[in-house]
């Protein structure tokens, strides 16, 4: 059980994530390794983070230390552990000082970026571009855009690239309200030279690295985002994600200042769109692997929709219909258990506190293990296996609450879960009216595992006409 040592405390401590580090001497007791010299554990947790981890809860408990990316990191491990982090009910761990050496150059000051009553406060505020006026007219935007490309899809092909440009597509045109075209491609690039930057390894915006390509291409959406955001403040704004952001109030009725809303809406197309890429290519690859079920998939479709109208075209799926899709929806939750597309998440301890017999003391960079704890014996049967049976009601009740946590939990829950479901609820809905997903026998893809997971062969399916 956890308890803080000190009251908790509405602002951090320490003014950058640099500062307040303990002491070697402060962390003697907690168990762990040091790994080599200058580099620690680096190299051996982005070789197999997966098995680095195990062989460390296996060596040392739910609660050790290692060395890497330059400083002392304090695993917690287990849905207890995930609780403690993502409840958060005593304010002891900043999201914003545990994700700021990674995204802050790229995408400052965006939702995970921010704490407690800033947090609050703007997540309120946001929350508007999810309500279900808005959510509706997604659903249209995602139901065209989703047709009009997997129509083309027939065949053998490598998932993973299609689903990205897809899924950048569906951005500029649900998000930004911006037809499909040149102006699209010019912020997909700039985008993808963001995402690519927040894991390189150079951290300096030196000439020629991928640092210098992410910097340039954040300068790129700023002074984009910005001329769209006063445009659309003086013409009354629209239906599309980044309108309803641009016009939306806090609770005294102000609007958001301009470069919040720019900081804002940049951080929600990189976390929406490289966690449902990935998301969804676990998804057909556990589809496809599993026959039975893409089968029962599809059977429930096409109960919903109707099937395919007189000219063989798939039909939409009306947005007062998602919630029927139930074991769409459980399909999806176990892909996202078996391969969550956020596998740990950092924060940063602002007082000390007491957790399993442990003194972490204030300053301290800490994480949970959301992969470890989807596929621990403790929480589920058979974790490597696919089940959706695993997400009926009853025995969502019955486990832990924080067993599954792929969109996080607590205040940082993530903002656009539910366009999630509906974006893969639609995919589902177009892809299982048309094709069988098909894999070569005894496929099985070696997977990239951080910082967001994807096939290293581009995951090699056959979309088969039925």
């Amino acid at each position: 059980m956890a308890t803080h040592a000190q009251m908790p405390a509405e602002d951090a401590p320490f003014d950058h994530w640099g500062d307040g580090i303990p002491s070697d001497d402060a962390l003697s007791h907690i168990p762990g390794e040091a790994g080599w010299p200058i580099v620690g554990n680096t190299f051996k947790q982005l070789a197999d983070p997966h098995a680095f981890t195990s062989r460390m809860v296996d060596t040392y408990g739910k609660v050790y230390k290692t060395h890497a990316f330059g400083g002392w990191n304090i695993a917690l491990i287990g849905a207890e552990a995930n609780e403690l982090v993502l409840f958060n009910r005593d304010k002891i761990f900043s999201s914003e000082q545990g994700w700021g050496p990674v995204l802050d150059q790229l995408f400052p000051r965006g939702l995970m970026l921010i704490d407690f009553d800033h947090h609050r406060i703007d997540r309120r505020a946001l929350s508007i571009a999810f309500k279900p006026g808005p959510m509706r007219h997604y659903s249209g935007s995602l139901n065209a855009g989703i047709a009009r490309e997997v129509d083309g899809w027939a065949g053998p092909m490598e998932f993973y690239p299609a689903i990205k440009k897809l899924t950048l597509d569906l951005a500029a045109d649900s998000f930004l309200g911006i037809p499909w075209g040149p102006e699209a491609d010019k912020i997909n690039v700039a985008f993808v030279d963001m995402v690519q930057a927040s894991v390189a390894p150079i951290r300096k915006p030196l000439p020629f690295t991928k640092m210098k390509k992410g910097v340039d291409g954040r300068a790129f959406m700023v002074d984009f985002l910005t001329r769209e955001t006063k445009r659309r403040r003086a013409e009354g704004g629209g239906q599309d994600m980044f309108s309803q952001f641009a016009t939306a109030t806090r609770e005294d009725g102000s609007l958001l200042p301009v470069d919040q809303v720019v900081d804002h809406m940049s951080f929600l197309l990189m976390a929406a769109h490289d966690t449902i890429t990935s998301s969804a290519t676990s998804m057909i690859y556990q589809l496809a692997k599993n026959p039975l079920w893409q089968e029962k998939l599809r059977e429930e479709i096409l109960a919903v929709t109707g099937g395919p109208d007189g000219d063989g075209a798939a039909r939409p799926l009306d947005y007062d219909d998602m919630g029927k899709l139930e074991l769409t929806e459980m399909a999806f939750k176990e892909a996202l258990r078996m391969i969550p597309p956020v596998p740990s998440m950092p924060r940063r301890a602002l007082k000390s506190f007491e957790y399993e017999g442990y003194t972490i003391p204030a300053g301290a960079h800490v994480g949970i293990n959301i992969y470890w704890t989807h596929h621990s014996e403790e929480y589920w049967d058979n974790p490597f296996t696919f089940d959706p049976m695993r997400f009926t009601p009853d025995k969502v009740k019955a486990r832990h609450k924080y067993a599954w946590v792929p969109f996080g939990g607590g205040a940082h829950m993530c903002l656009g879960l539910h366009f999630a479901y509906m974006q893969i609820k639609v995919l589902m809905a177009q892809l299982l009216q048309r094709y069988r997903i098909e894999v070569a026998d005894g496929y099985d893809p070696d997977w990239q595992a951080w910082p967001i997971p994807q096939p290293k062969d581009g995951l090699k399916v056959t979309f088969t006409r039925l």
